[in-house]
């Protein structure tokens, strides 16, 4: 390449603004770089820069490439992801897998599921990487179950799982407490002949503990020739979360003198083990050592263990106060945890006055239901039912209405979803009438049942 072409290109990563971009593209076409891939891509990705580009000029200009190439298209595509991706997509002179793919996985990446499915319905040839970018998608997105449905139907192709798959198919299982899937992915892993890499086995590891079986976590967490800082974190959240604070703290401490470095989550696991086991001193020793030996600035989430760690041991003066000190940076979202953790302790101890300043704080900061009924299944458990009363009328005037709350059961290798006063499913019928008689068996233990 010509020095005139290098100087080009090197103008074109330095350009500010779309006047600087247009004397720079002036450049390129003097330069002979016209039809250069490498610099055609460079002037669409700063056209497509929103705070200081022209959507409108990129498509101008993309419109005037002759024989654009499948990178420059992609280009295009990642520019209009946020706009009017569609347009530029219909448009392309060849649909590649690699577009395809781009294409669902950006949608699934904004949280239009069922756009980015449209797309992969659309989609002529199915390779590795689109049904991937579809079942990531919805892993992505929270749907667990249609993640899962989506792996069965690659299973009914030619097409094989790949580590990526397998790791994603893992993290649906841990979320929906698939164990019976998890174990068939474990016991799969030996007819795709896929090693027990380090990502696997960490996905593994965090599949068995939310699954509830701690023992195999640690099985797999013993056999692992390497670790890194997340599976250390996987095993020590998989203690907090069966109440092992004991031992998740020495296993921070067997961490520090293998010489792996903590990140943020592994102070966010060691902190909930502490509240979830009442250590709370020394959950106040770890948050200082996190601060002052390993230089690690407390986010809303440690702010947020620290305040559930010091409510449940009965010390709401000092969580209030952390609260309090909360930093400026921290949003509205952020304060709404913490004081939403702290509410939480107040009202499961019976602080009355506490837990009516931290709803007041809470209504400032979200429509959300859960702390209107939080303060009214207190006011409830005190006997205050008038103030109960009270506060749901309240959140009906103001038009908050309660999530409803769902739950999931599997028979027979299929998930089920059932969401409160929700009549629809095709057996409800037969379903109420089971619900009737376990109610009568429960009411009258003593009498018989055929």
């Amino acid at each position: 390449m010509s020095n005139s072409s290098t100087r080009c290109l090197l103008l074109l990563q330095k350009c500010r603004n779309m006047k600087q971009l247009k004397q720079a593209h002036a450049q390129v076409l003097t330069s002979g770089l016209g039809s250069n891939s490498f610099a055609l891509s460079r002037l669409l990705d700063f056209c497509a820069e929103p705070r200081h580009g022209s959507l409108s000029h990129a498509l101008k200009l993309f419109q005037h490439i002759q024989h654009p190439t499948i990178c420059i298209c992609n280009t295009m595509i990642k520019a209009f992801l946020l706009r009017d991706a569609g347009q530029v997509f219909d448009e392309m002179p060849e649909l590649s897998a690699v577009s395809w793919t781009v294409m669902i996985y950006g949608y699934a990446k904004m949280g239009d599921v069922n756009t980015a499915r449209g797309l992969f319905d659309r989609a002529p040839i199915k390779d590795r990487g689109i049904w991937g970018a579809m079942i990531s998608g919805y892993v992505q997105n929270n749907c667990f179950k249609e993640g899962l449905h989506m792996f069965r139907l690659m299973q009914l192709t030619e097409v094989e799982p790949d580590e990526a798959i397998i790791v994603t198919i893992l993290c649906a299982c841990a979320h929906m407490g698939a164990l019976d899937i998890g174990i068939w992915i474990h016991r799969y892993l030996s007819h795709l002949e896929l090693p027990l890499t380090l990502r696997v086995s960490t996905g593994l590891m965090d599949m068995y503990a939310k699954c509830g079986h701690l023992d195999m976590t640690r099985h797999l967490f013993d056999e692992m020739p390497q670790r890194d800082t997340i599976c250390w974190n996987v095993m020590i959240s998989g203690m907090a979360m069966h109440g092992d604070g004991e031992g998740a703290l020495k296993l921070f401490k067997e961490m520090e003198k293998a010489r792996i470095k903590p990140d943020d989550i592994t102070f966010i696991a060691i902190l909930a083990a502490c509240s979830n086991s009442g250590m709370a001193n020394e959950g106040l020793k770890i948050l200082n050592k996190m601060c002052t030996i390993h230089k690690i600035e407390p986010k809303a989430e440690h702010y947020g263990c620290i305040i559930d760690l010091l409510s449940r041991a009965g010390r709401f003066e000092e969580a209030e106060g952390v609260i309090q000190r909360l930093p400026n940076t921290a949003t509205a979202s952020e304060e709404a945890v913490a004081w939403r953790a702290f509410l939480s302790a107040c009202c499961k101890h019976g602080e009355m006055q506490q837990a009516e300043g931290a709803a007041e704080r809470l209504f400032e900061l979200e429509r959300h239901s859960g702390a209107y009924v939080l303060l009214s299944n207190m006011y409830a458990a005190l006997g205050k039912h008038g103030d109960a009363k009270r506060v749901r009328k309240m959140m009906k005037l103001k038009g908050v209405e309660k999530v409803p709350g769902c739950s999931s059961i599997k028979v027979n290798g299929v998930v089920t979803e059932f969401i409160a006063g929700d009549k629809t499913h095709l057996q409800i019928g037969d379903i109420h009438l089971v619900l009737e008689e376990l109610n009568k068996q429960i009411s009258h233990p003593d009498l018989l049942y055929f």
